[in-house]
């Protein structure tokens, strides 16, 4: 028998018991930040064309909102189906397959071009469909030309998306952030002109801001073209023999659907919540919007961790690294929830202060403070669970995140919030609590399928015909 002493899990590093080491947690941190300031800088433009539009008229606001809820609601389908397919980008990086990493680059523009298609189509009723949904008739056509002028911004959103994702698995944000500071300016510069018609333009109110955001999107995917091509060039001009080959094309669709239908799930919760405060009465609608406003401006940084974490496990398990990839997914969840754990004890301690930097109105700010201490706790949960989606999304599990929505979001969540607020007479802090127990059970579901995702060894993603690595 040998004499050598017997490793003791106690005294084992941090790395062997899945923990990242500090230069992994130090990429993670680095990759997560630009993100967080892609997403803000994203987030700008729609608030840019809220603030200017809100100079016209109520109503012109109301309809620049109305067309982006519509808008962003049937567009994300297509964000999230291109997103889901990133892990065949992260993944070749980190196998230094510069084929399969250029064939995923140009059939992601393919998918992009074919969603672009039912997108449109689903677009073009607005009209009907807003009056279907019993919204107030004079914002109804201003906000329809609004979606209408803004379907041809979506072919570069669309390809945008793809390069984006392209340049995020190289971990190469920077060209990234450059082309959205370029399309806010541009934005924001058209939105003064054709808003108020400065310098000689006409004044067309919303009209104006679709038109500028237009403008602004062509300007990003032109920017993020010329910023990142170094990067891009090769993978883009690559002789792909099988780009269009139509088995691979659906196994893409296949890995990515289910996380477009993850972000329509959750997207559409929320916009059915919000429809719900509004029959309450406008002060709750708007106290809520308050309390959406503060959680989704924290959002943006467990929305950039994920981001960062998927990249980094993909590339961990390309270089059939599965240790590396398991540390890697259990940092990001705990940066996220630390990171989260601060903003919730920020929205529990100063609720009415947050609350006032949004609205004057004395009643909206005493009913939205009631809404951000549970802000706090929501966003908590889902701080989690956008982690843990992106930690599965590195690993080409796509499916698990739909079915934790399904079954977190309108299984459990949206109809408990509606017993508590109509049958059990909460009212609208009902429904935030159907949010809350919603949205933790949809971490519960996440953090346990990573538990048990990452004890094993992971199948490199592939849509060829050729052998799997197995990491």
């Amino acid at each position: 028998m040998s004499d050598a002493p017997v490793p003791s899990l106690v005294h084992a590093p941090l790395a062997d018991r899945g923990w990242p080491t500090r230069t992994e947690l130090r990429a993670l941190v680095r990759l997560a930040l630009p993100v967080v300031a892609v997403e803000l800088g994203l987030m700008a433009m729609g608030a840019v064309d809220s603030m200017m539009v809100g100079h016209v008229s109520a109503t012109a606001l109301a309809a620049t909102g109305l067309a982006w809820i519509y808008t962003y609601t049937i567009l994300v389908l297509a964000i999230g189906t291109l997103v889901g397919t990133e892990s065949l980008l992260s993944q070749a990086v980190g196998a230094r397959d510069e084929a399969a990493y250029a064939a995923a680059l140009q059939r992601g523009l393919v998918l992009a071009a074919l969603l672009l298609v039912p997108t449109t189509l689903a677009l073009l009723p607005t009209a009907p469909m807003l009056r279907l949904l019993s919204q107030p008739a004079e914002i109804i056509a201003p906000a329809t030309r609004f979606v209408h002028l803004s379907i041809a911004g979506l072919p570069p959103m669309l390809a945008f998306i793809v390069l984006r994702i392209a340049l995020q698995a190289r971990e190469r944000i920077a060209p990234v952030l450059w082309a959205i500071l370029l399309a806010n300016g541009v934005n924001a510069l058209l939105n003064w002109v054709l808003v108020f018609g400065r310098l000689g333009a006409p004044a067309l109110g919303t009209d104006g801001a679709a038109l500028a955001s237009v403008a602004a999107r062509w300007t990003l995917l032109v920017a993020v073209l010329a910023f990142g091509w170094r990067d891009l060039r090769e993978p883009l001009v690559r002789r792909v023999t099988a780009r269009l080959d139509r088995a691979a094309l659906g196994r893409m669709l296949a890995l990515g659907v289910p996380a477009g239908v993850q972000y329509l799930l959750e997207v559409g919760v929320f916009n059915v919540v919000a429809l719900l405060m509004g029959t309450l009465a406008t002060s709750t609608f708007a106290a809520h919007q308050v309390a959406i406003g503060l959680a989704s401006l924290t959002f943006m940084m467990p929305l950039g961790i994920g981001a960062a974490t998927s990249v980094l496990v993909g590339q961990a398990i390309g270089r059939a690294d599965a240790a590396g990839a398991r540390r890697i997914a259990h940092g990001g969840l705990a940066l996220g929830a630390a990171v989260m754990t601060i903003g919730a004890l920020l929205f529990t301690v100063f609720p009415r202060a947050l609350a006032s930097l949004y609205v004057r109105e004395a009643d909206v700010i005493a009913i939205a403070a009631t809404f951000i201490p549970l802000a706090g706790v929501f966003q908590l949960f889902d701080g989690i669970q956008a982690v843990a989606g992106g930690a599965l999304r590195g690993a080409a599990d796509t499916r698990a995140a739909m079915w934790a929505n399904i079954v977190g979001f309108w299984g459990i969540g949206l109809p408990l919030g509606l017993l508590l607020a109509f049958r059990l007479g909460h009212g609208p802090a009902g429904l935030w609590w159907g949010l809350v127990i919603g949205l933790a059970a949809v971490a519960a579901v996440l953090v346990t399928r990573v538990r048990r995702r990452f004890r094993g060894s992971f199948v490199r993603a592939t849509v060829e015909t050729a052998p799997p690595v197995v990491a």
